[in-house]
């Protein structure tokens, strides 16, 4: 008979640990991406930030992805590099500030909260 395997416990990487430090209260997951070096944040099955590379991507209400990407706070994901663009994921800075407060908005956006959020970006 064989033994299931218990995967070790997957080490947060240094930029998403405030992330996951701040939401750690809330049903989230952290797992390992589709890539060797991608890292997912999860809510109840729903990837709400991912860690592709280097980039922090997050799923965002379009209107918010827009207003980011117009103040040129990011831009639009295209995860094929194929000019297909997702319009409810955003692309952060790598020195991008207010990191923790856009993973709650997008925390609450896959959770489907209707609460307003205060915006601090």
């Amino acid at each position: 008979m064989k033994r299931a395997r218990s995967k070790p416990a997957l080490a947060v990487p240094a930029r998403l640990k405030p992330v996951v430090g701040a939401l750690s209260r809330e049903s989230i997951t952290v797992e390992e991406g589709w890539g060797s070096s991608n890292i997912v944040l999860k809510s109840n099955g729903k990837i709400f930030v991912m860690l592709v590379g280097s980039e922090v991507v997050m799923k965002l209400p379009k209107s918010r992805v827009d207003e980011l990407v117009a103040a040129e706070k990011g831009w639009r994901f295209d995860p094929r590099r194929d000019g297909r663009l997702m319009k409810e994921w955003v692309v952060l800075p790598s020195k991008a500030p207010k990191l923790t407060a856009l993973a709650r908005e997008a925390h609450a956006f896959v959770a489907g909260s209707r609460s307003r959020l205060r915006r601090g970006v």
